[in-house]
């Protein structure tokens, strides 16, 4: 499994023991995308759509970047985590997913979202193994957005402008993160 922030490496641990968890940094900043056969991206994204809000599972089936490389997500995985999801309650989306370089905000949420993608991560098409697959839980959409200061927390905390999104992300991030990390623990249980 792959994280991104000790946030979501911590709802990982907690949720999936005995599963080695890589806390790779925002962007894989931390980490080369090797090393791992098949690699479950699992945490938090931001939405692209106005039907897709906050709380909202996202499985998708295949990944992009910007440059326009798409990648196929592996279906067996993506199954498994379908089904767990639904055992959960929850009922995922599985449009694709973009995976950016920065936080993605205004008008570009929209432009990606008439390209076909429902949410944004910065790790998972960066991911070099044999097979990937993710599950992630909408933070911020097109009605809550992230200020761009976030992509270095230690930096935006600092700035009082950012403090109301702190007090939200404080609420909502972490069980967010645990719902992904729920939803890998059924779909391991279940193969």
């Amino acid at each position: 499994m792959v994280a991104a922030t000790r946030l979501e490496a911590n709802a990982a641990r907690k949720e999936v023991g005995g599963v080695r968890v890589y806390e790779t940094g925002i962007a894989l900043a931390d980490f080369d995308g090797n090393g791992i056969a098949t690699a479950i991206s699992c945490g938090v994204a931001g939405g692209l759509r106005e039907d897709v809000p906050s709380g909202t599972v996202l499985i998708p089936t295949e990944t992009g970047l910007a440059d326009g490389t798409r990648r196929a997500c592996d279906p067996q995985w993506v199954g498994a985590l379908i089904a767990a999801a639904r055992a959960l309650g929850f009922d995922p989306i599985t449009d694709p997913m973009l995976t950016s370089d920065a936080i993605v905000r205004g008008s570009e949420r929209a432009r990606w979202a008439r390209s076909g993608f429902a949410g944004v991560d910065m790790e998972t098409a960066l991911l070099r193994s044999d097979a990937i697959a993710a599950v992630r839980v909408v933070l911020d959409t097109p009605k809550q957005e992230l200020s761009a200061d976030w992509i270095r927390p230690a930096t935006a905390i600092l700035r009082p402008w950012n403090w109301p999104q702190a007090v939200w992300l404080a609420r909502f991030a972490p069980s967010y993160a645990r719902r992904a990390a729920q939803i890998v623990r059924y779909a391991l249980a279940g193969r």
